[in-house]
C-alpha cells in the first residue's frame, strides 16, 4: 500500500495572532457548520476519484487508508465540545483512522479544559501539539495570544491527565520585548513539564500581518540580530544537552517522539491536504485549495474538490525539493535512496557543491548519506541554494 498523510484545515481561530500569516479567520463561527459539510464532500470526492484511478491508497473497507493524519489550523480546538464529534465522524466515514500509526491536532491552550481534551483523546488523537509561543506572559499579549503563561501549563497538564502521552510545544524566540532570560525561563518551563516534544521557531515578519505593518510603520522593536543568534545558540545548545534530539532545523524530540507526519513532508512522502487552504501533493502535481473560506465551499459543493494545480513538479524540482527538504533533518540526503529515486548518484548532480560545502564546514558526508553540519544548520539557506540546479541539467 502506498505511504502517504492526510491534512485537515480547520480555518477557524478566536483571534488572529500578530504574526499569523496562515489561512485563519476569527469570527466566522457561523461558517462551521457548511464548512464541516464542505469539507466531509470534498473528502468524498476525493476518495472517489482515487478509487476510480485504482490507487493503492486504500483499507480493507475502501477507505483511505494514510500513515499520519494532522488537523491543524487556525484553531481546530476552538470548536466547541459538542461540534468536535462531528469532525471525528466525517473522519471515520473517509479514513481509516485506526490504521494512521499518528494522529495529532494542533491545540491552543487557551481554547481546551480537561472535558475538551478526554474528548480528543477518547476518539483516538495520540499526538497533541499546544502552540505556546511561550510562558511569558509580556511576550504573549505582545503578539497577540489569547492565553498566560499559567493557562498554557495547565493546558499540558490537563492534556497529560487526559491520557496523552505524546505532547509537543510550539516555543517562539526573537519576539518583542524578549530577552535571553524570558526564553531561558519559557524552555525551562517546557521541559518542567515533561513534554515529549518542542518546536522552536524565530520570528519571522510575514507579508500582510500585523506585525510587518506595525515594522513598515517603524513600531515595531524587535530584539537585535545579535540577541536573536545568542537566543539561537543557547536552544540548540541546550535542548540536546536536556536529552532532546535535534532531528530537524526547528524541531526537537526525545528519542521515539520525532512528528512522524511532519517527518513524512521532509521525506518526499505524498500527502493530501483537505480545507479552505490545504496543500495536497500527489503524483507529480501540487494542489492548493482556495484559502476564502466562502470560495473554498462553492468549488466544492460544484464537485470541484482537488481542482487548482498550483504547480507541475518537473523533474528538476522534484530532485531540488528532494535535496531542501532532506536537509533539514538530521538524517539528511540518503545516498541509496536519491540514486532509487531519481536513477542518479546525487554526486554526479552536486559533486561540485559537496566539496565546496564540506570544505566550508556547512555539509558532513559518509558512504551513506550527506547531512548539515551544526554550522550549516544554522545557516541552512545557503547551504540550500547549492542545490539548486541549472535549467539545463
Amino acid at each position: 500500500m502506498k505511504d502517504f498523510g492526510i491534512y485537515i484545515h480547520i480555518p477557524f481561530c478566536r483571534q488572529k495572532c500578530f504574526y499569523c500569516d496562515f489561512p485563519s479567520f476569527a469570527g466566522k463561527e457561523r461558517m462551521i457548520g457548511p464548512y464541516l459539510e464542505a469539507l466531509e464532500q470534498e473528502m468524498g470526492q476525493v476518495r472517489q476519484r482515487l478509487w476510480d484511478r485504482g490507487e493503492a491508497v486504500f483499507g480493507s473497507d475502501g477507505k483511505l487508508a494514510p500513515g499520519t493524519i494532522y488537523i491543524g489550523g487556525g484553531t481546530p480546538t476552538v470548536l466547541e465540545t459538542v461540534v468536535l464529534p462531528d469532525v471525528f465522524y466525517l473522519l471515520q466515514k473517509h479514513i481509516d483512522v485506526e490504521h494512521a500509526g499518528e494522529i495529532t491536532i494542533e491545540a491552543n491552550p487557551g481554547t481546551v479544559d480537561g472535558e475538551k481534551l478526554r474528548l480528543l483523546h477518547g476518539f483516538g488523537i495520540n499526538r497533541l501539539s499546544l502552540g505556546v509561543q511561550s510562558f511569558d506572559d509580556g511576550c504573549l499579549k505582545a503578539i497577540g495570544r489569547i492565553h498566560s503563561g499559567q493557562e498554557a501549563a495547565e493546558a499540558v497538564a490537563e492534556a497529560q491527565d487526559a491520557g496523552f502521552a505524546n505532547i509537543s510545544v510550539d516555543l517562539m524566540y526573537g519576539l518583542p520585548g524578549q530577552d535571553m532570560n524570558m526564553l531561558r525561563e519559557s524552555v525551562e518551563t517546557a521541559l518542567s513539564l515533561g513534554v515529549q516534544h518542542i518546536s522552536i521557531y524565530g520570528l519571522q515578519l510575514e507579508p500582510g500581518t500585523v506585525f510587518d505593518k506595525l515594522h513598515q510603520q517603524g513600531k515595531l522593536v524587535l530584539p537585535s540580530d545579535e540577541l536573536t543568534e545568542e537566543m539561537y545558540d543557547y536552544i540548540t545548545a541546550f535542548l540536546p544537552e536536556r536529552g532532546y534530539y535535534r532531528y530537524e532545523i526547528s524541531n526537537f524530540a526525545l528519542p521515539g517522539y520525532e512528528s512522524r507526519h511532519n517527518l513524512s513532508y521532509w521525506q518526499d512522502v505524498p500527502y493530501l491536504g483537505f480545507g479552505s487552504g490545504a496543500h495536497s501533493y500527489w503524483g507529480d502535481c501540487r494542489y492548493q485549495n482556495s484559502a476564502r473560506i466562502e470560495v473554498y465551499m462553492e468549488e466544492v459543493f460544484q464537485g470541484r474538490a482537488m481542482c487548482h494545480v498550483e504547480e507541475k513538479v518537473t523533474e528538476k524540482a522534484h530532485i531540488e525539493e528532494f535535496c531542501f527538504l532532506a536537509l533539514r533533518t538530521a538524517a539528511g540526503i540518503s545516498v541509496r535512496r536519491f540514486a532509487a529515486v531519481f536513477g542518479r548518484d546525487v554526486h554526479e548532480l552536486y559533486g561540485e557543491q559537496i566539496r565546496r560545502l564540506v570544505e566550508k564546514g556547512l555539509l558532513l558526508e559518509d558512504r551513506e548519506r550527506l547531512y548539515l553540519s551544526q554550522l550549516g544548520m544554522k545557516y541552512g539557506n545557503q547551504v540550500f541554494g547549492e542545490f539548486l540546479l541549472e535549467d539545463e541539467k
